[in-house]
């Protein structure tokens, strides 16, 4: 009946929501803006922007949706919007309205948030830095690269060819950099600016593309110090040019006008995006990134939301800009106003070479979203042909549904177990149970591990739930015992039991089966062995997790309850006003009066709490 009753007044919650949204559509302005839709909490879930608001967040509400944006919709129960003095305003305020409120359902920029770039400090003595912080420090940066790697190697090559200092703080003499030639030794000469205005331009010259430039150079010093015999300096600028072939070998196409670009191309399937940036820099293509995530609004409004936010957070902008052309005219302004906005040139190449590297990035987003479908196809696969073979070397026709325990008693406190299922070969997370134990006092792996089985399949027979395939336990012959012993004996059941035996390192190390049980080999590279490895990973993590919990709690209810003049009623209702022990420690006396607390109780419950913890 409870669950009825419930049903039925979150139905008629849901009505007047809509009510009240379908009150609010028709009062939508013909007007630029940002709209925040909101769940059933107030909390805020999808921001977006629109060049006309009424017919934008309309669209929500009427017609077919796929079954990603349908989701968003179902948990839609209001919206907030604020109306912008132009289309720009709007890009910007909604890129700061994501960023603040981080909602679920918008595309967020969460692995790629920073960026590496070189960095040519604005000091006396300037230096090469790797840095994710680009600040108006008057510094020179170059960027982004796509990962540290690429700008750490960048780097190491730029410090071997020009001499700035490496050290962060001076030194009182020479470090071995000096005697190696990569370090002019400002810390005990006086080195004219000139010096570093000559190097400075070099390095930005070399990491603005002039590679072959550079190139020529080292060349002709290599064939000067050969002919000098001076042979280890000859060597040393060999392995330069190496070093810079090395570096620029992943060039794929290159353009005759020499400009920096970052060419963009999106794909989407089964609700997924991939976004594929190509670096052009001298007009060659010298890296790629990729970035694969969950999208729920219309694809090349969330592909814009995407590009916005990575020019927000990676300021060293390109010449130039490539995108793919909109599909449909309500985006048609999103590249117009990213230009306005970053004061760049953003195009939408429809033929030619351009027209050719925005369809590479097209196909190489295509082909990894592909590929990313494609492993998880075989993943699957793999793990449901383990399950199967898993059967079949126990000796029972199926291993469809596996249920796990582990039981978790740290020094004989807070005694619990937990139970996981995993349905042919994957988590069937919904399904885990945790028990705390109630009849076993001390750490008795034996009688905890009869209290489980017992209360776990008293209640699946009492239910009539799904029996399990396959029982596992953690540990061997006396918890296989033990298990078997309640199923058989006091339960009826013949259910097959199975024990993971743990080696020293506490890693998954043998399968014992039968009565009496006996090892069963395995090799260590099966994929039968890496399910069970699995298995007892996540019910060793979930019992390890519930057992945290509760001893954590348990140790709140020993610091209050040892306070005279504080009981179970009045210590839940200190925690529920101030949400932890560490805020009741912080509170002062009059924040106990909302409690009907006094000075002196309120007084003795501080004091108590911060002599324990000193």
């Amino acid at each position: 009946m409870k669950q009825v009753e419930q049903f039925m007044k979150e139905l008629e919650e849901q009505e007047k929501a809509m009510e009240n949204i379908r009150n609010k559509l028709a009062l939508l302005p013909d007007l630029p803006g940002c709209y925040l839709m909101k769940n059933k909490d107030g909390t805020i879930i999808y921001v977006g922007k629109a060049k006309i608001l009424k017919n934008r967040v309309r669209s929500y509400f009427t017609g077919s949706h796929n079954g990603k944006t349908q989701m968003l919709v179902s948990e839609i129960r209001d919206f907030e919007y604020i109306v912008t003095g132009s289309n720009m305003e709007a890009l910007i305020l909604e890129n700061n309205l994501i960023k603040q409120h981080m909602p679920r359902y918008n595309v967020l920029l969460k692995d790629d948030k920073t960026y590496p770039y070189i960095k040519i400090t604005n000091e006396a003595h300037p230096k090469l830095e790797v840095t994710r912080r680009v600040l108006k420090d008057k510094a020179k940066y170059f960027g982004p690269y796509p990962n540290a790697y690429a700008a750490q190697q960048t780097k190491k090559l730029l410090d071997r060819m020009y001499p700035l200092r490496k050290c962060n703080v001076m030194p009182k003499e020479v470090c071995l950099y000096y005697h190696i030639g990569q370090c002019m030794a400002p810390c005990v000469k006086e080195i004219p600016q000139s010096s570093y205005e000559e190097i400075t331009h070099e390095i930005t010259r070399f990491l603005s593309g002039g590679h072959e430039d550079i190139k020529k150079d080292l060349q002709r010093k290599m064939e000067a110090a050969a002919e000098e015999l001076n042979f280890e300096r000859a060597k040393e600028l060999r392995d330069q040019i190496i070093s810079i072939d090395a570096i620029m070998e992943k060039q794929k196409i290159t353009t005759s006008d020499a400009k920096n670009r970052d060419v963009f191309g999106f794909a989407v399937d089964k609700g997924w995006m991939c976004v594929q940036i190509l670096y052009m820099r001298q007009g060659k293509m010298i890296e790629r990134h990729r970035s694969v995530f969950p999208f729920y609004g219309d694809p090349y409004s969330d592909f814009m939301s995407y590009v916005t936010q990575y020019y927000s957070d990676n300021p060293a902008l390109p010449q130039e800009i490539l995108l793919p052309a909109p599909d449909s005219e309500e985006d048609e302004d999103g590249p117009q106003l990213l230009q306005e906005w970053l004061g760049v040139k953003v195009r939408l190449p429809q033929r030619g070479l351009k027209k050719q590297m925005v369809s590479m990035a097209i196909d190489n987003a295509k082909v990894a979203l592909d590929e990313k479908f494609r492993l998880i196809e075989r993943n699957e696969e793999r793990t449901s042909i383990a399950a199967e073979n898993l059967g079949k070397i126990i000796g029972i026709s199926s291993a469809h549904r596996i249920e796990a325990f582990d039981n978790s008693n740290i020094q004989g406190t807070n005694p619990v177990s937990a139970m996981v299922v995993f349905i042919d070969g994957k988590p069937a997370k919904k399904e885990y149970r945790k028990y705390k134990i109630r009849t076993v006092k001390g750490p008795d792996d034996y009688e905890t591990m009869r209290e489980v089985i017992r209360r776990r399949y008293e209640r699946v027979l009492k239910e009539n739930l799904e029996m399990p395939d396959l029982i596992v336990v953690d540990g061997g012959k006396g918890q296989i015992s033990a298990a078997v012993d309640v199923l058989e004996n006091e339960l009826g059941l013949f259910i097959p039991v199975c024990g993971l035996v743990k080696d020293e390192k506490h890693k998954t190390a043998q399968l014992m089966v039968g009565d009496p049980p006996e090892p069963v080999s395995l090799p260590r590279d099966s994929q039968e062995f890496y399910l069970l490895q699995r298995i007892q990973d996540e019910v060793h993590r979930f019992a390890i997790t519930f057992h945290r919990e509760q001893r954590g709690k348990s140790m709140i209810a020993s610091q209050l309850d040892a306070i005279p003049g504080v009981g179970e009623k009045r210590r839940k209702m200190l925690l529920k006003h101030f949400g932890s022990i560490k805020k009741i420690k912080e509170a002062s006396v009059e924040d106990f009066r909302p409690l009907s607390i006094g000075e002196k109780l309120a007084t003795q419950i501080i004091a108590a709490l911060q002599d324990e913890e000193s």
